[in-house]
């Protein structure tokens, strides 16, 4: 058994916060364990927890069409959360789970071990670009983390809200394909 499928079992089993009481299913990840890009969003939402899969409501498909938009599709990426199941009524994550669940996802990266992460929202940001600027500030710079690149972006479900957040969010993530082909992050 590989090590990812050891952590989703180790996160099946979580009980370091009170979200594992209320879940329907643990978002662990999805995609190709080999991506050179991993996106990472906040926290699974209502379709997500049904499904045990990251961005699969209409957040999900607007995901999907830019991805293509820029010539990739699911398989090859890699998309998590920072935190692996729904708070309740879709509330942003409190700091003590993001502290739980965070060795979770740092083990992730480690595993899948990304030239290029795009966070998708304020959380995700906060935790891996390590910046308290709020997206509009920092949406689409680099940053550069050890061996890897953070991309902040908003996240496809503000876009839905702000359409004007979308067009911001297309020329982000215009900019993989060239962070990938780089041999030098």
């Amino acid at each position: 058994m590989n090590e990812l499928e050891l952590l989703r079992q180790e996160i099946e089993a979580c009980t370091k916060c009170d979200l594992y009481k209320t879940r329907t299913r643990v978002v662990f990840g999805d995609g190709n364990p080999n991506a050179k890009l991993l996106i990472v969003g906040e926290a699974p939402g209502y379709y997500e927890d049904k499904r045990g899969l990251p961005f699969v409501g209409s957040a999900g498909k607007l995901l999907d069409k830019l991805l293509e938009e820029i010539g990739l599709n699911r398989d090859k990426v890699y998309i998590a959360n920072v935190i692996k199941c729904r708070p309740p009524n879709n509330r942003d994550p409190n700091i003590d789970e993001v502290s739980a669940c965070s060795p979770y996802l740092f083990a992730q990266i480690s595993y899948i071990s990304p030239r290029v992460i795009i966070t998708m929202g304020n959380h995700s940001t906060r935790l891996l670009a390590e910046t308290d600027l709020g997206m509009t500030k920092v949406h689409g710079r680099v940053f550069k983390k050890g061996d890897k690149v953070v991309l902040p972006t908003f996240h496809p479900a503000a876009c839905l809200y702000h359409p004007e957040w979308l067009k911001l969010s297309r020329e982000d993530l215009a900019k993989i394909p060239d962070l990938l082909s780089k041999k030098d992050l």
